[in-house]
């Protein structure tokens, strides 16, 4: 079984490639332009054992959010293509991760039908180094959850001062999550579903 994808997207303000290969090792090879976006889709590789390949050129001149928007949107298309038919995958999901002063938890279903839960504190530093606002990361997991077509809950259940560890245990939970959702089950050898689909 081949579970890999590579999509294409380009618009006026993005020329992007995502290429995902689901049973990979975690090796993350990540160019954004948007270092911190960088450091975590990293991060989301290394600790879901998914290959993830990212080249995107955007218009950062402006600001990260084109860039940070499109990366997500074709990186859960790669997501969903590499699923296939999702012949005996786990499909659930879910991981708690401490991030020093942080707790996260994350819990996706694999299901075909797209929704978005997210909770994490208000009020935090508005950018994390120069270039990533900190408002982005409900977008990027919004945007990969819907073109994925999973369902994802994301809840920081409580946090401390430092917003780039919010942002990181989210991305860590995801990561878990999704290692656990995609794993090949032994025991199943169709779809996951009492609808015949997923």
């Amino acid at each position: 079984m081949n579970r890999t994808a590579r999509v294409e997207r380009t618009t006026s303000e993005t020329t992007l490639t995502v290429e995902v290969d689901l049973d990979g090792t975690g090796k993350g090879d990540i160019h954004t332009g948007v270092g911190f976006y960088d450091h975590m889709l990293t991060s989301l590789s290394k600790h879901s054992g998914i290959d993830l390949t990212v080249r995107a050129d955007g218009d950062l001149h402006i600001d990260a959010h084109h860039t940070v928007e499109d990366v997500a949107i074709a990186l859960g298309q790669a997501f969903a293509e590499a699923l296939g038919d999702k012949r005996g995958i786990t499909r659930y999901g879910d991981a708690t991760i401490p991030m020093d002063e942080v707790l996260v938890q994350a819990a996706v279903d694999l299901s075909g039908r797209p929704y978005f839960v997210h909770a994490e504190p208000e009020g935090m530093t508005p950018m994390i180094g120069p270039d990533y606002p900190t408002s982005l990361t409900k977008h990027v997991l919004e945007s990969f959850a819907f073109n994925a077509r999973i369902s994802l809950h994301v809840r920081v259940l409580y946090a401390g001062r430092d917003a780039h560890h919010i942002v990181e245990g989210q991305f860590k939970a995801l990561a878990r999550a999704l290692r656990a959702a995609v794993a090949l089950d032994p025991r199943i050898t169709d779809v996951p579903s009492t609808k015949g689909a997923l």
